[in-house]
């Protein structure tokens, strides 16, 4: 049986923005990411994509325009040769006391229910501390990436003794992690 691998997406796969990814067109992947992902799937991992993408219920994009980006982001994966199993996505506003919006686990169990696979002991990788929290709290180890968000979060951490992410390891990009990952036996 495949090993499930979660991995948040703006500030991970593709370059995030204060303003949001707005636009097929702004949806940019992180140099490395898309490879990265293909190497996890030719070494039999199956990887999700859990991702909080409250410019829908902002209205900065439709639906319809988040299909399309991850239409995008599929074909490129797939071009490289690997494949995303399921994107689950939140596209709720962060008040809007859902249970689908990380911190809580809400898409991690999506993942879980879409794929057949659990998420206890397996990785959440993420750039922000909402990511780390949802991969606790779904069982998850969980990794930092310094990508995106990734160097405010690593302050945050540092700032803040009692946070229990401060053990996730962290990984200079995507890439990095999947090349550690794959390096041991």
């Amino acid at each position: 049986m495949s090993t499930l691998i979660v991995l948040d997406r703006d500030g991970v796969i593709n370059h995030d923005s204060d303003d949001y990814i707005k636009s097929v067109d702004e949806w940019q992947p992180i140099d490395g990411s898309i490879e990265a992902i293909a190497r996890l799937t030719k070494a039999g991992y199956t990887v999700a994509v859990a991702t909080n993408q409250s410019g829908i219920g902002r209205q900065y994009f439709s639906l319809q325009t988040l299909a399309a980006m991850h239409r995008k982001m599929n074909d490129l994966v797939e071009q490289a040769g690997g494949k995303i199993a399921h994107i689950a996505f939140c596209p709720h506003l962060p008040d809007a006391d859902c249970d689908c919006r990380k911190p809580k686990p809400g898409l991690i169990h999506q993942i879980e229910q879409a794929t057949g696979l659990s998420a206890k002991g397996r990785w959440m990788i993420g750039d922000s501390l909402s990511d780390l929290q949802a991969g606790t709290a779904a069982g998850c180890k969980t990794a930092l990436l310094l990508t995106g968000k990734g160097p405010r979060t690593q302050a945050k951490i540092a700032a803040n003794s009692d946070l229990i992410e401060q053990a996730a390891p962290q990984f200079s990009d995507l890439a990095a992690f999947v090349d550690q990952l794959l390096a041991k036996p």
